[in-house]
């Protein structure tokens, strides 16, 4: 076994024979950042002071541009090759909060979109609720093996129930199935709490909160966290999307502004046509957010959405002054066995 140690906290650990950084620090009870675990996203980059470490399983895809004086290395793929000290966030709370399986039942379902499916979930008889952070997620599991992660679109309730928001995604076989097929009264087997995109309370600075598509979820569950908490800090809300019809929550968010005068919501969409039909903000949403906030460098910003919306997000955040310990996000487009099948793909074009 080699020994991993965290230089702001000094905490150590272990990490057995081809486990990852990331995998050793759940097993020891220590929560390091994390979202896609397919080294897409990036949310779990961290800073490599001492050591080496390979990437067996997927290619580090969210190093590519990173700088190599800083010794940039993604936990969620990074094998140590020797024991290692690293730079990295902690996110102290969640440790306290236990991950496990249980089962639960469909008691509701609302089409939110043409192609978003909105779910809530109960535990079933017998069972005993889990509890979570608003902004985490839960795995479904299928009975293959394969899991499916959704962001929880809710804070814990006293009922126990969960909000899921489901996109259907052309060809997915078991989003077809939620949207085709899954009944309320059906029963799923999930895994939770998951994920470090949480609220920070340790701060009065203002917030920025971006999200793209259903990114709208974990977003909303931490909006409504600060609101039910009544901070008085500044919400700025931006949701983007290719039609109207996908601000499937415009509303809701409308109302939040309506009613908290430190909201604002900033509906934007990437289609000039629609824009120009329903006279909303036209352009692309990381766009829209510097233009109103050219300087973040006095913000923490929040983001969730698709993996192209994230990096482009997040390397114009930075050259926007936001401190990168101030940038937190969530992205996993792909279920991790679906992007290794992808990359997988690509990897047999580049040897063609």
């Amino acid at each position: 076994m080699f020994t991993v140690t965290l230089k702001t906290s000094g905490r150590r650990f272990a990490v057995a024979p081809g486990e990852t950084v990331l995998e050793a620090a759940q097993r020891a009870g220590i929560a390091l950042p994390y979202s896609c675990r397919s080294g897409v996203c990036g949310s779990c980059k961290a800073i490599l002071l001492e050591g080496a470490c390979g990437y067996p399983r997927n290619p580090p895809l969210a190093l590519s541009g990173s700088s190599p004086a800083r010794h940039a290395v993604l936990l969620c793929q990074a094998v140590p090759l020797g024991d290692l000290l690293i730079e990295a966030r902690e996110v102290t709370s969640v440790e306290d909060i236990a991950r496990r399986q249980l089962g639960v039942q469909v008691v509701g379902k609302q089409q939110l979109a043409p192609d978003v499916i909105g779910l809530l979930l109960q535990p079933a008889p017998g069972e005993t609720g889990f509890n979570w952070l608003p902004g985490q997620y839960l795995d479904v599991l299928l009975d293959d093996g394969k899991r499916r992660p959704f962001s929880i679109a809710s804070g814990p309730r006293a009922d126990g129930i969960i909000e899921l928001h489901v996109r259907h995604v052309a060809g997915g076989g078991f989003t077809s199935w939620v949207s085709e097929g899954l009944q309320v009264g059906d029963s799923l087997r999930i895994e939770g709490p998951l994920g470090t995109f949480v609220p920070r309370e340790d701060s009065e600075r203002p917030m920025v909160f971006m999200a793209g598509g259903t990114g709208f979820a974990p977003v909303k569950a931490i909006v409504e966290h600060f609101l039910a908490l009544g901070t008085r800090r500044s919400m700025q809300v931006y949701w983007g999307a290719r039609s109207v019809a996908d601000l499937y929550l415009r509303p809701l968010a409308e109302r939040w502004a309506r009613e908290a005068s430190n909201l604002h919501f900033h509906a934007v969409l990437s289609d000039p046509e629609q824009a120009a039909a329903t006279g909303l903000r036209v352009g692309l949403i990381h766009e829209a957010v510097l233009e109103d906030q050219p300087d973040l460098s006095a913000h923490d910003v929040y983001m969730s959405g698709p993996p192209a919306m994230i990096d482009a997000g997040r390397q114009l955040f930075l050259n926007a002054d936001l401190p990168e310990d101030r940038l937190y996000y969530d992205s996993f487009d792909y279920a991790p066995d679906v992007l290794a099948m992808i990359l997988a793909g690509r990897a047999g074009l580049a040897d063609l």
